[in-house]
């Protein structure tokens, strides 16, 4: 399943599931780091999953390359019909104040905003990864009619909360950011909650997530009273 395991540096190791991009290999990827977790194996540090890849990294106190490769290729991997996942909603206003680039998207898709909005608000999204900045998920896959690359110039400052789409991935900004992503609106959910120091991210690698369209008036309503 993984087809190659090498050094990274003194202190971590790489696993290399491929060069494609897709649910499929994603999954693999998250089965060993889930069953990677569950071990809870003395002396790994910190593992990072991404699309098609996994970064281990240990305490060369405790343990070598060669310790963990073992301990890799021998590991009991859950089954995909095992794996925990959540399936979560995410609220999403489109008022204009945040749906910043909705009129580029109109222009470089040749397709209405209300078409862009109906193929986003009608699909499910799987999380491939979080990252790049504090739990900001990484979510695919949009249609081919809603695939657009990122801005030309990119913003300083991406509102925290900002929903974006480039190319095959939506995502959600956690904090406000520079970035390059198209901006079709902003959820007032809370994505990363630093407080909570064992589980901050809300949405994790293997999640389901779908977005629900709400009113600048229900997006208001929610950051007083926190109806979401």
């Amino acid at each position: 399943m993984i087809k190659n395991i090498s050094n990274l540096g003194d202190a971590a190791l790489y696993c290399d599931f491929g060069t494609e991009v897709n649910k499929e290999i994603n999954s693999k990827v998250i089965r060993y780091f889930k069953s990677i977790q569950k071990e809870n194996i003395d002396g790994i540090n910190n593992l990072t999953p991404s699309y098609n890849k996994l970064i281990i990294s240990f305490d060369l106190k405790k343990k070598n390359f060669q310790v963990i490769k073992k301990l890799i290729e021998n590991l009991n991997i859950i089954s995909d019909d095992k794996l925990e996942s959540s399936k979560i909603k995410i609220q999403v206003c489109c008022d204009k104040k945040f749906s910043l680039d909705i009129k580029r998207l109109e222009e470089k898709l040749k397709i209405s905003r209300d078409k862009i909005y109906e193929k986003f608000f009608g699909k499910e999204f799987f999380c491939y990864m979080t990252g790049f900045i504090a739990g900001m998920p990484f979510l695919g896959d949009l249609e081919n009619e809603l695939q657009a690359k990122r801005l030309e110039t990119p913003r300083v400052k991406v509102p925290k909360g900002s929903v974006g789409l480039t190319e095959q991935f939506a995502n959600i900004y956690t904090f406000e950011s520079p970035g390059g992503w198209n901006i079709i609106g902003n959820t007032p959910r809370v994505i990363f909650d630093s407080s909570k120091e064992n589980d901050p991210n809300l949405i994790n690698p293997g999640d389901v997530i779908t977005f629900e369209q709400i009113t600048k008036d229900q997006y208001d309503d929610n950051n007083e009273k926190k109806l979401f």
